[in-house]
Formats: C-alpha cells, structure tokens, sequence
C-alpha cells in the first residue's frame, strides 16, 4: 500500500501506530500476539536496575541468573550463570524489562549497527516524564517532546538509558478511546513497539510476516533525524521506515533501512549483545512457526515452551508459546 507523508503520519501513532481501520485488515492467521520481554544486555547491571527502578518506577519482581537451558536455547552458551534483574513496570502489567550482566562493546553507539536498537514505552504524559528525567537521572535525553508529523496527536521523547539501549516514551495527547496506542495505565506503561534495524526492509519484513502470519504492514520512506545524526550523515537523510502490528492492540514492530555500510551487532563470544539484546513475543504454537530455532524448545518459562531464531539482521527473537 502507498501512502503520502502526510497519509501516513496521520495514520501512525509513536512510531507508526496503524488506525483502527487498518489493524482490523490483520492477517487472520496471525499466531503472534504481543510483546512479553525486551530485554537488555548490561554491562553495568546495577546501574540499570537504579536507572528503571528510581526514575521509571519500575518493581524488581526476580533476582537469579541465567541457566545452563536458558544459554544454550540463546545460542549464547557464556551467559550461563550472569545475574539478571527482571522488572515490571508500575502498571503492574507482565510485559517486563529483563537486564542481564553482559560485555560491554568497546566503541558500542546507539543506532548505527544491525539488530534491535530501540524500545519504544507508552507514558500517561511525554512532557512530565521529561521534566523529571532531566532532573539528575542518568537517561541521556537525544530528542523531544514533540509531537509526531501529520497532525499527529502522539507525542514522543528519546533518551539513552545506561547500557547505551534507546528508549521511546509515548503518550496520546488527544482521545485515548480511538488511539492504537495501550492505554499507559499509570505514569510509565509496557513496551509495545520494538525497532528492528536491517539492510534490506522488503526482505526482513517478508521472513517475518511468513514465519507468523502477520499482515503486509506499511512501507514508506522518511527522514530520521534521530538515526542521521547517529550515523554522521545529514539531518534531513532519507531512511525506509516499515511497521507491521502484532494480533494485541498496541504492539507493534517497526523495521527500519539502514544503508549498506551498517555494521552487524557485535558481543562477546557466547553472549549477549549490550543495550537492546533481545525481544520475547508471545505466540500460539511454536510448531507453527516457520523458522529455523538455535535449539530445541524448553520449558523454562512456568513450563510454557519457548525457543529462538536469529533474524535476518542478527536479531534474536525469543518466542514464549502461550495461548492469548
């Protein structure tokens, strides 16, 4: 489908949020509902948990370290025994972040390499949360509160948090009734949108929407100041931007183009990358998923089956089978 700017914009909600109309056009056969984990990879783990839990408000629910099973269904057999915090927002909702003791990359720098690169978090209020981040916290603030282009009513704001992970806060300053956006719950929601960044858009979102059935989502290109600047490149360069919603209101992935001479994500051997490391969907049935798993599925997760694929851009992709 193509759309102007203009069309677009007033279509999407933080980074591309799909209008009522449109999300119910949804591939029937979509067995992927939601965002259950965004996790992070930390070099400096209590820096992370102080950062989320004294300025976001979020509640450690878990303290352990990650198991021998848990490592090997990664692919990251190193991470066997580093400690992880797993925290849930103040919502109370179980859409959490989970930071784990990682390597840190030297040279490591937001959005210019492959792979996930940004959670985006829905707020009660962008402007507010700003406020208060400014105020000593260790958020790095890179861009924001606006208002997205098109007369959107969205309104977003981008920081770095402490292990160099992007994160979007995303408030709805008009009717939250008929907005894609979740409601926020409280002051600082869930994560419903991750960004995925590859070399080849078309490609990525057609391994996705085969291997869960999700819909043809939206293409369109546009500037990206944020990633321009990131990049060394003008403010006004052009990148291809693609969204395909999940089956649950408000979760979405969004696909960025990043130019052929991008980097992939570098880790340590057998670990997790640092900053955005790695994102859990839930799914319906892992048997219907047309991918390749890194290891056979286990049962780490109260018992529910869960396995990973590495994605076209690197990515690893944790699905959690649970019938939503």
């Amino acid at each position: 489908m193509t759309l102007s700017r203009k069309e677009f914009l007033a279509l999407v909600g933080a980074s591309a949020l799909v209008s009522p109309r449109l999300l119910q056009a949804q591939a029937p056969t979509t067995i992927m509902s939601r965002i259950k984990y965004a996790t992070l990879g930390a070099p400096d783990l209590d820096a992370v948990e102080n950062a989320y839990t004294t300025h976001l408000g979020h509640t450690v629910v878990e303290r352990s370290a990650v198991s021998e099973t848990m490592a090997t269904s990664w692919g990251t057999p190193n991470m066997a025994g580093r400690p992880f915090v797993l925290m849930r927002p103040m919502t109370g909702e179980n859409v959490m972040i989970r930071a784990i003791e990682t390597e840190a990359i030297p040279g490591y720098k937001a959005m210019t390499t492959l792979g996930w690169n940004a959670f985006e978090i829905i707020v009660n209020n962008t402007d507010d949360l700003h406020k208060r981040l400014m105020d000593g916290s260790p958020f790095e603030h890179i861009g924001g509160p606006e208002n997205l282009g098109g007369g959107s009513t969205i309104r977003a704001s981008q920081y770095i948090g402490p292990a160099g992970e992007v994160l979007y806060f995303n408030s709805e300053t008009g009717d939250r009734g008929k907005s894609n956006l979740p409601l926020p719950g409280d002051d600082v929601g869930r994560t419903n949108i991750v960004i995925l960044a590859s070399k080849n858009l078309g490609e990525t979102m057609a391994i996705y929407r085969a291997a869960f059935g999700l819909g043809q989502g939206f293409v369109m290109p546009t500037p990206n100041k944020l990633v321009a600047e990131a990049q060394g490149l003008e403010g006004g360069a052009m990148f291809r931007l693609g969204f395909i919603t999940l089956r649950e209101r408000g979760n979405a992935i969004h696909f960025d183009e990043y130019t052929d001479s991008s980097a992939p994500r570098q880790a340590a051997k057998g670990m997790l990358p640092q900053a955005c490391a790695m994102v859990s969907f839930n799914v319906d049935n892992l048997d219907a998923v047309d991918a390749d798993f890194v290891a056979d599925p286990i049962t780490e997760y109260g018992g529910m089956r869960s396995a990973v694929f590495k994605g076209p851009a690197g990515e690893l992709v944790e699905l959690i089978e649970a019938d939503r």
